[in-house]
């Protein structure tokens, strides 16, 4: 497994956009609106991994779909949660006893973007527990979507880290988790040279 993205709440995407490469250089590209979850994103690239903006964009829609309330209730410009990547979603899905939901969004420049995820609702109730997702085979990983300005060093979670360590099996990602009550808490990346630890935007 790997960290594939985070989740960053925001309530207006092109602001949370501008304000993150004024701040810290850290450019991002228009993701598209997600069919049916309401919500609309932005990527910030980092190789294997990214930062996913994401907005709720038509309250009626997000208001019918899993992910649009998350978003919704998300304080804004703040870590919501995160997935991590395996090429084995339905072995992974199975032993937890996890339904698998696909997913598809097109991006501006029309390319089709399928993957599919498991755990999602469990990671609404604990966003110290990442979900899971698995990218289609033909479809290019976000993280790649343009050259990468920064990578991802380090996430630090709040959480019940026996709990975190059963949901995930063994792994060796890089994450660092603190007592506390269920939360990502910050993003540390490494921009040229130098970290840069992103808890608000």
């Amino acid at each position: 497994m790997q960290i594939d993205h985070v989740v960053v709440a925001a309530a207006d995407l092109e602001a949370a956009a501008r304000e993150l490469e004024r701040r810290h250089g850290l450019a991002s590209v228009d993701g598209g609106r997600h069919p049916g979850w309401g919500t609309a994103n932005r990527i910030i690239p980092l190789g294997e991994a990214y930062l996913e903006l994401i907005a709720v964009v038509d309250q009626v829609e997000a208001g019918a779909s899993p992910f649009g309330p998350w978003v919704s209730a998300a304080t804004p410009n703040r870590p919501l949660g995160w997935a991590v990547r395996t090429g084995d979603l339905d072995r992974v899905a199975a032993s937890r006893g996890l339904p698998v939901q696909p997913g598809s969004r097109r991006a501006p420049g029309g390319e089709l973007l399928r993957w599919r995820t498991a755990g999602i609702e469990v990671a609404v109730t604990d966003p110290s527990l990442p979900f899971f997702i698995e990218w289609h085979p033909e479809t290019r990983h976000p993280g790649l979507t343009a050259g990468p300005t920064a990578s991802l060093v380090c996430l630090v979670l709040r959480g019940d880290r026996d709990r975190l360590d059963a949901w995930l099996g063994p792994h060796s990602l890089p994450i660092d988790v603190r007592p506390g009550s269920p939360a990502v808490t910050h993003i540390v990346l490494s921009l040229a040279g130098a970290e840069v630890v992103l808890g608000t935007v």
